[in-house]
């Protein structure tokens, strides 16, 4: 599943939408450009006026307590007893992206190869999200971040033609244009699973280069036994 993705909201041009100001750097948001679970990414809810804001979460949802509650950055089975209290149009959110990694499934063994997709304009689209607030630890054994946290994650569903071929287990679940945003965030929650089932057209997304993902921080490299 996707574990890392980047995020350089600079790129969304939704600045005056959403603040009112021309420039990112007006709006008191940080840029982040790569997130990775239990970091710290930006995502986009609406407000209680129906309105839309910018909202600084940590990625990564508490999973069910029979496996050990651990953070769960992708969810899939949206018929989960555990997820159904999170489905509804106030936990919805809208999670920000210019290109998202997945492992080769025909990687060598030991050594796992990364590939990222993007947009064919490298611009931002965005991941169909849910999020919520949890109190509690968070943050690694010996930075450890107690209290209350923002959380959110994403959805995932089948691979579509360009992906599989790379990772065929699932893909995130990606909203192209506004209308599919907006339906997402507000959509009642029996249509979610038809909105799940949609499969991303491959030309909306392309295989980034090589030298294009030099940017990014390299995989981490197992050892080989």
């Amino acid at each position: 599943m996707c574990n890392r993705y980047a995020a350089d909201i600079r790129k969304a041009g939704l600045e005056r939408d959403y603040y009112g100001f021309e420039e990112w750097s007006e709006t008191g948001q940080n840029v982040v450009l790569e997130v990775f679970p239990d970091r710290i990414g930006p995502v986009i809810r609406k407000r209680v006026d129906g309105t839309l804001e910018w909202a600084s979460m940590r990625w990564g949802l508490p999973g069910p307590p029979q496996f050990g509650a651990l953070p769960v950055t992708n969810l899939r089975n949206v018929a989960s007893a555990h997820w159904r209290p999170l489905l509804g149009v106030e936990h919805r959110c809208l999670v920000p992206f210019t290109a998202f990694s997945e492992y080769e499934d025909a990687s060598p063994k030991g050594a796992k190869v990364l590939r990222w997709f993007a947009r064919p304009d490298r611009g931002m689209a965005m991941f169909a999200g849910i999020w919520r607030q949890w109190e509690g630890v968070r943050g690694t054994k010996k930075e450890p971040v107690e209290g209350k946290h923002l959380l959110f994650s994403f959805l995932t569903t089948e691979a579509n033609d360009l992906v599989r071929p790379i990772h065929a287990k699932a893909m995130p679940l990606v909203l192209t244009d506004r209308d599919q945003q907006e339906e997402w965030l507000s959509a009642p929650a029996a249509d979610i699973a038809k909105i799940q089932a949609r499969k991303l057209p491959t030309e909306a997304l392309e295989l980034m280069r090589d030298d294009e993902t030099e940017m990014f921080a390299p995989p981490r490299k197992k050892a080989a036994k």
